[in-house]
């Protein structure tokens, strides 16, 4: 099934368009992020500084996460739109060889956004502050975690792609979940319950910088720390993929 979904991403150019401008995007906001002045005071090469680089990129990709989702979403509704889920069904693929088709392209896309978080950050604090170079694979993990929470997105992105079927709907769909629906559920509830939420939860995973500090200023802002989030996002990556899995074998192709 890989082999069949590389036949069909390879050549298509909205993928390359998008992936471009992640990569785009991304490295233009590390290297302006330099120019930024907090409290009168330009953040310069501090922040390419390794090993602290890896946990500031991490947060910094998060954002950029959704173009991948938007791909995703495009990549599944495409299928349902031309019938080739279909073609693949008659041709003897099962439900769950297609479902195992989208999951490696997940990986896929999951695997391009770390590897150019890894090229940025190696690139940034090698060439702007080239005296911390002897940290420069530590913190790694930080990267790790970010990988997780892509993969978190993709997951919830192909759920509603399969709920959806239309490209539009369903990219509407997640912004809105992601972006207010789930905000403003947890707005209205205790900080005990509201950490569980699925983008809480990813979120938890690439905490913005300077956290600890913060939280000993204004409190601990009841959200769990990367380490205690882990186990609930992959609960929830498994979770929404049976989900997947569900919708396609019980719906019309």
């Amino acid at each position: 099934m890989l082999r069949a979904e590389l036949r069909k991403l390879l050549p298509y150019r909205t993928a390359w368009v998008i992936l471009v401008l992640y990569a785009v995007l991304l490295a233009i906001f590390v290297s302006v992020g330099g120019n930024v002045v907090i409290n009168g005071q330009r953040v310069g090469q501090t922040l390419y500084a390794f090993p602290a680089v890896w946990s500031k990129l991490s947060y910094a990709a998060s954002y950029f996460n959704m173009l991948l989702s938007i791909l995703l979403i495009i990549l599944i509704t495409d299928e349902f739109q031309f019938r080739t889920f279909r073609q693949q069904v008659i041709n003897g693929a099962s439900h769950l060889d297609l479902i195992q088709g989208k999951m490696a392209v997940s990986a896929l896309l999951t695997l391009f956004g770390t590897t150019a978080v890894l090229i940025i950050g190696f690139y940034f604090g090698l060439t702007r502050a080239p005296e911390t170079a002897a940290a420069a694979t530590t913190n790694l993990s930080a990267v790790a975690l970010y990988a997780v929470q892509a993969l978190g997105y993709l997951a919830l992105a192909a759920l509603l792609a399969f709920l959806i079927r239309r490209s539009g709907a369903a990219i509407l769909l997640f912004l809105l979940y992601s972006w207010v629906v789930e905000p403003l559920i947890r707005f209205s509830l205790p900080d005990e319950l509201d950490r569980f939420f699925p983008m809480k939860i990813l979120a938890s995973l690439t905490p913005t910088p300077g956290q600890e500090m913060l939280d000993t200023v204004t409190g601990p802002n009841g959200s769990f720390t990367a380490t205690e989030a882990l186990p609930f996002a992959i609960g929830y990556i498994g979770l929404f993929w049976l989900l997947s899995y569900a919708l396609l074998r019980n719906r019309d192709l």
